[in-house]
């Protein structure tokens, strides 16, 4: 990349002015990206507006459309809802509306539209856009603008952000404010599941969600519900007796329990609604259980952001100011979003169209096609929630192939959860299912026993590794292990874990030669807080650390806002991976982050502090600067907190915390379950299609490099990668995977905490199309 061209991230928004608004329900996160847009606009010189109350402060103008500074947006980002207000505005619906806030944007010499809001907000400005020159040119025929303003106003740019609990929006792997909602619910159905247990109730509990079963489905999966109604895909006609049945089950069981989820849009096959009184008297009726409902509601669009909102939001601003800066009068109107965990444009239209097409399939009952029309993500959350919610496990004793389930390396929160899908997945094959207890140790123990059904009931929301966990590695017990192999005939190994799951598969690989045993096909399921197994953008247990170090730096930055003039030094686990550090700075809005892939001297040291003194004279008195633990040798978190104090002498005093072990503690959050129990069921579909495929003279013979995998999340798909191929992808030393996509968010935090420095563009979305996209979408 040229220097002209890092240096054109700077320049181009000179001479420009973009306004935001913020538009139809709120989302949390909304804040996230606001701050994003105001913030990225003014770096690269452009000058930004507010547009308060939404498309109503457009038309109503004056006071509505303020311009925003750098300190406006402080302290946004942890704020639930929006900042700037939203309204549902009728005046914008009528061309005499439209044609007032085109008034108001040209006296101001703004042509750049960012639309945070759903798909009917997003809609209007699409409309706004194709309207725009017949507006300006009766504006001019009335005399209310100079033929040199309609000139300089030729064309509006427009991109959208998509704000909406529901994750309605199709193109949009997650919308903003999606994840936060799943908090909400999910906090609470955990808080219902210990009253429930208490009483032996049966609990129906309705979510939002009108048209999209989204909420409802990856909470039926997050707290392993006994059903689920969404209105895409309405139950079978004798769904009554199927409930029923399914809830007996479950008691007989020995469940204390059972927990309905519905979407407030919930339809039977002849699309008449399907209430939760409705499901109530059923129950009540039939089976007699004592049954309680329980609706929502405006919770769910309540609270804080999620970590991963703020970062959805902060990441999806910066593409958005950046696509109506490149834009032109030929670019269509675009979306910004991510897949997977790339930023795409898509075109907003296209978009808008097949989240109508949805809508009208399921109106006139094409129920299969708007299934497919929701994308390859929410087909495959129903599917894992068919099978671990409808198929009955078979009865026979003598099971098909025998696979165990161990934990390896350190806890996280979401190993129950991937063991639970594992256990029930592989029972559901006709599976022999046995757990492992205490990592490899316990394997050359023999702390084995097999698991059945009711063995992992309600280890979803549980945190920590209820199996236990140990970092002990394999290779110094191969002699053990391999008798226990044989004597529990293991013919598959589940090993889910951190950077040592990975080193133990290394050696289990070398360790063939030697031991015949060990020539059984194994699957890595990546779990750890640090993120830092090679093969995997993500790793389960990874995002509700960072919501641990998200909420805990609020809470200390708030204590600081009575205390002016104060900087935190924070100290964050990770080991040498600079991923929560990184992450969570993005998500509190840190200073600084300093991790070790990223090396520093005393120079960038001196120049943070001076930055921060700099800071102390605005608005904004107080500072946050993360340190990952293994950062740097020399510069140890007592060391540049000693720094600081002595730099900030009579301008700042600062303080230290070292966050330690709550950071892998804690009940795990709504993505860590998700992801956990399809990483858990993927890896279990492969592992008995592997057993099947290694029979060698009536045993099991694996020992090619495909039959010992990480399983890991890559761009936008789950993927099974052999051990061995990783081996050239990884930093021993360091236990790290030597390039990790995350690096390229590193300067969105600088940019965000105001310094100087290069935008590096050339990694930016183009636009793509939503047809194309469907097929090769990530399938978590």
């Amino acid at each position: 990349m040229t220097h002209e061209e890092h240096h054109a991230a700077k320049t181009l928004g000179i001479g420009k002015a973009i306004a935001v608004l913020t538009s139809g329900g709120d989302a949390q996160g909304m804040n996230a990206a606001v701050r994003a847009v105001v913030r990225v606009g003014i770096f690269t010189g452009a000058r930004v507006f507010f547009v308060h109350e939404g498309y109503q402060g457009l038309v109503d103008g004056g006071d509505h459309i303020r311009e925003a500074t750098w300190e406006s947006v402080s302290m946004m980002l942890q704020l639930g809802g929006t900042v700037i207000g939203s309204a549902r505005c009728k005046d914008f619906r009528d061309r005499e509306g439209r044609l007032r806030a085109a008034l108001n944007l040209v006296k101001l010499g703004i042509t750049n539209l960012c639309v945070i809001g759903g798909d009917g907000s997003l809609t209007g400005a699409d409309t706004f856009r194709s309207e725009w020159s017949d507006l300006l040119s009766d504006l001019q025929k009335a005399g209310k603008i100079t033929a040199e303003e309609a000139t300089k106003s030729s064309y509006l740019n427009i991109v959208g952000l998509v704000g909406s609990i529901d994750n309605d929006f199709c193109g949009t792997d997650m919308t903003i404010g999606t994840d936060s909602a799943l908090h909400r619910i999910v906090e609470i159905v955990d808080a219902i599941t210990t009253t429930a247990q208490s009483h032996q109730r049966t609990f129906v509990l309705e979510v939002m969600g009108r048209h999209c079963g989204y909420l409802a489905l990856v909470t039926s999966l997050s707290c392993g519900a006994d059903w689920v109604f969404i209105p895409e895909c309405p139950p079978d006609d004798d769904w009554e007796e199927h409930l029923c049945r399914r809830l007996t089950e479950t008691r007989t069981r020995g469940s204390r329990l059972n927990i309905i989820i519905v979407a407030e849009g919930a339809i039977d096959k002849n699309g008449k609604p399907i209430t939760s009184e409705d499901i109530k008297n059923l129950v009540v009726k039939r089976l007699g259980y004592d049954t309680r409902v329980t609706v929502l509601g405006h919770v769910q669009r309540g609270g804080t952001p999620s970590a991963f909102d703020r970062i959805l939001g902060s990441r999806m601003g910066v593409e958005a100011v950046m696509a109506l800066l490149e834009g032109t009068p030929d670019t269509p109107a675009c979306v910004v979003s991510l897949s997977g965990n790339q930023a795409v444009r898509l075109p907003l239209m296209e978009c808008v169209q097949v989240t109508k097409d949805v809508t009208k399939a399921m109106d006139e009952k094409r129920f299969d096609e708007a299934m497919k029309l929701r994308g390859r993500s929410f087909m495959n959350n129903w599917e894992v929630y068919k099978l671990l919610a409808h198929v009955r496990p078979p009865v026979s004793k003598s099971g098909l192939h025998t696979v165990a389930v161990m934990n390896v390396g350190a806890p996280a929160a979401g190993m129950n959860a991937a063991v639970r899908s594992t256990v029930r997945i592989g029972l559901i094959q006709g599976n022999r299912v046995l757990v492992v207890h205490d990592g490899f140790e316990g394997l050359a123990k023999g702390q084995i026993e097999e698991a059945g059904w009711s063995y992992v009931g309600g280890w979803t929301g549980q945190g920590g590794s209820k199996l236990g966990t140990k970092r002990t590695l394999p290779k110094k017990n191969f002699e053990q292990i391999s008798a226990n192999i044989t004597k529990f005939n293991i013919q598959g190994l589940i090993i889910i874990g951190g950077f040592e799951a990975y080193t133990g598969g290394l050696e289990l690989m070398e360790g063939r030669k030697q031991f015949d045993e060990l020539c059984i096909p194994f699957v890595v399921i990546p779990a750890t807080v640090s993120n830092n197994v090679p093969g995997s953008d993500f790793s389960i247990g990874a995002d509700t650390a960072l919501n641990t170090i998200c909420t805990t730096c609020d809470r200390i930055k708030q204590s600081a806002a009575g205390t002016k003039r104060r900087v935190f030094i924070i100290e964050t686990m990770g080991g040498y991976c600079g991923y929560l550090a990184t992450m969570a700075g993005l998500a509190a809005g840190a200073d600084a982050a300093y991790i070790f892939e990223e090396p520093f001297t005393i120079r960038d040291l001196q120049a943070n502090v001076e930055h921060l003194v700099q800071k102390m004279k605005t608005t904004v008195k107080r500072g946050l600067v993360l340190r990952n633990e293994k950062c740097n040798e020399n510069y140890t978190t007592d060391f540049i907190f000693n720094l600081y104090s002595e730099e900030g002498k009579g301008i700042f005093d600062s303080r230290k915390n070292v966050l330690g072990h709550m950071q892998q503690g804690g009940s795990p959050t709504p993505f860590d379950r998700n992801f956990a129990t399809k990483m858990g069921a993927k890896a279990m579909n492969w592992m008995s299609g592997k057993i099947k495929e290694s029979y060698r003279n009536g045993r099991i013979f694996a020992n090619t490099p495909d039959s010992g995998c990480v399983l890991g999340m890559r761009k936008r798909a789950l993927v099974f990668q052999p051990v061995t191929e990783l081996k050239d992808q990884t930093d021993f030393e360091h236990r790290i995977p030597k390039e990790q996509w995350w690096l390229k968010l590193r300067p969105i935090l600088k940019i965000l905490a105001k310094y100087e420095i290069d935008l590096d563009t050339s990694d930016h979305a183009h636009l793509e199309h939503i047809s194309r996209k469907r097929s090769g979408e990530a399938a978590v």
